[in-house]
This record gives C-alpha cells, sequence and structure tokens, in this order.
C-alpha cells in the first residue's frame, strides 16, 4: 500500500478529516508485474519483474482536476508501488508507529524521476513542482529544478476551498502562454513580479516567531503576498468567477485567498491567521458551503511518499 502527499505548495494535513491524498493498494504479498523500459534517460528497470501478475486498486478522496496535485499523487503512489514491487527502491524505517515506512534519498529520487514521466503525459509541459512534493513532503521552494526544504518554526493553516469546478490545466498554461506571446513585455514583467513574490515568501515562512506579535506579524506578511499573487494571476488571465466568489466571500471576514494549482476553478487557499477564533472560521466556511463548495482545514507540510508492505491492516482512512 502506498500513499502521496500532494500540493500546492506542500502536502497538506491536519487533525480534522482532510481528503486522503491518493492511495494505492498492492496485493499482499507482492504480486504486481513490472516492465519499465527506459527512452527518458533514467535507469532501465526492465529487468525487474515479479513473477505473478496483480491488482492495483487505486483509492482516493482527492478532488481531481481541482488544483491540489491528483494527478502528482498519483503518479507518485504509481510509481513508488511499482518500483517498491519490483525492489528497484525499498522502505528504510517506519512512519508514525503506524505500519507506514518512509524511504531514502536515491529511492526518493528514482520514484520522483518516473512521477515527472507521468506528469508530462497528463499534463504535456509540468513544471515538476507538484509530484515533487508528494514524493519528497514538506514545504519546498522549487525554481528552475532545484529543490530547497523550507523549515518553519510556527505552523500555517489554511482553507482549501474546492468550488467544483473542473478545468483543464493543459489548456489553461497554454493560454498563459499564448497571451505572453501576445503581450511579451507586460508578461515578462507579471512573471518577474511572481518569482519577486516567491523568493520573499520562501523567507518569511522561515523567519522565527516567538511570541503572538512576531507571528501576527509574519502572517500580516504571507497575507499580503497571498494577495499580491493572486493579482497577478488575475493579470494572467486564469482566475474564474466561482474563484472571484471565494475571494469576495473570504475577504468580508478580512482574510486573503488565492488560487491554486493552474486556477480556472478547482481550488482556492484562505489563510488561517493563528488568532482567528473557531467561530470565525465556521461562519466563512457556512458561507462558501453555501454556495455549493467543499471546505477543508489544513496545515501546511507534512509527510511525502510512505509504503506500509505485508499485513496492509495499517491503512486508516483517516490519515493523510
Amino acid at each position: 500500500m502506498l500513499r502521496s502527499g500532494s500540493p500546492p505548495a506542500s502536502p497538506l494535513s491536519f487533525s480534522s478529516t482532510p481528503p486522503s491524498w491518493g492511495w494505492f493498494v498492492l496485493p499482499c504479498p507482492k504480486t504486481i508485474s513490472v516492465i519499465l523500459a527506459s527512452p527518458y534517460g533514467i535507469p532501465d528497470l526492465s529487468h525487474c519483474r515479479c513473477s505473478t501478475p496483480g491488482k492495483v486498486v487505486v483509492s482516493s478522496d482527492l478532488p481531481m482536476g481541482s488544483g491540489l496535485g491528483s494527478s502528482a499523487a498519483f503518479c507518485v503512489s504509481m510509481s513508488g508501488a511499482l518500483l517498491t514491487a519490483a525492489g528497484a527502491v525499498s522502505a528504510i524505517s517506519g512512519v508514525e508507529g503506524k505500519g507506514w515506512e518512509s524511504f531514502g534519498k536515491n529511492d526518493l529520487e528514482l520514484v520522483n524521476q518516473w512521477a515527472f514521466q507521468g506528469e508530462k503525459i497528463i499534463h504535456g509541459k509540468p513544471s515538476g513542482i507538484d509530484n515533487a512534493v508528494s514524493t519528497y513532503g514538506s514545504m519546498i521552494k522549487f525554481k528552475k529544478g532545484e529543490l530547497t526544504s523550507l523549515k518553519s518554526s510556527n505552523p500555517v493553516k489554511m482553507l482549501i476551498t474546492d468550488t467544483r469546478v473542473g478545468r483543464n490545466t493543459k489548456a489553461l498554461v497554454a493560454g498563459v502562454s499564448e497571451r505572453a506571446s501576445r503581450h511579451p513585455d507586460a508578461m515578462a514583467s507579471v512573471f518577474h513580479a511572481v518569482n519577486s513574490i516567491s523568493e520573499e515568501l520562501s523567507s518569511i515562512v522561515e523567519l522565527a516567531a516567538d511570541d503572538e506579535i512576531a507571528i501576527t506579524s509574519k502572517e500580516e506578511k504571507l497575507a499580503e503576498l497571498m494577495e499580491m499573487n493572486q493579482g497577478l494571476l488575475q493579470c494572467m488571465g486564469v482566475s474564474h468567477s466561482s474563484i472571484e466568489t471565494v475571494l469576495q466571500t473570504t475577504l468580508k471576514f478580512n482574510l486573503v485567498s488565492k488560487l491554486t494549482g493552474a486556477g480556472g476553478g478547482g481550488c482556492v487557499l484562505t489563510l488561517i491567521p493563528t488568532l482567528l477564533s473557531n467561530l470565525v472560521l465556521e461562519k466563512v466556511t457556512a458561507e462558501l458551503e453555501s454556495h455549493g463548495f467543499r471546505c477543508f482545514k489544513v496545515e501546511v507540510g507534512g509527510q511525502g511518499l510512505q509504503v506500509c508492505q505485508g499485513d496492509c491492516s495499517c491503512f486508516n482512512g483517516d490519515v493523510v
């Protein structure tokens, strides 16, 4: 049994019941036949085969096509499952005492390489960040293929709102490219601003905040950057009326939101300040759900790819 984390910017987990982020149940013991050729310049695993064909059962309540990296969770879990069944990668340690095991750096790199090929098939020209976050977990700064793990001493909590409006990532990405070709100078400025925001946000995330004043100041800076980023995404033409409804609703409660994923519908992230009362959060959630949306309260940063082998009784639907 394999599970992986999922983006937007990192895996998400919380004590409530958020969606499961990609489960792949393998027959126990291993019975999957694996034939992996290598046309992509990564290790040839065609010699790694199990003798008996098997069945893969996919179970996930992660919203699909909504900007939460469901395709990356699928590709990472499937790659991890097949590579584990083939003996190409091996788990090394238990996780949280629940029967889940993690992988070493080299094995994770191999899984990530194969998962990226799957993302290419699905999306055409993906950045690689979704499969990277699903594979490695935690919060990751991703730039030009380089991964940098971000450490935060303070939890970053978000409300994810699923607008239930499907969208096509490949088409939206193509739309941004077309707009950039029509307005190269203006769009270059937009992209530059997005990069500046990302750099500043990654620095702020790692700032130490030891008291309520410092934490509030840190969260206010994050909120401002999220607000600016959303404006730039609107400039790219990837917002949607459903996204705007979420923005206007959360703004009434002085909360800042931004779309995640490719936009055009899908999901929206709302920063939950540490000092925000549960009553206010319940009110904003209720109003969002009155529009037909679906909400999850989550905490940014979590485990990446994990495996449970042999006795699959370790599966627990409450685990993310």
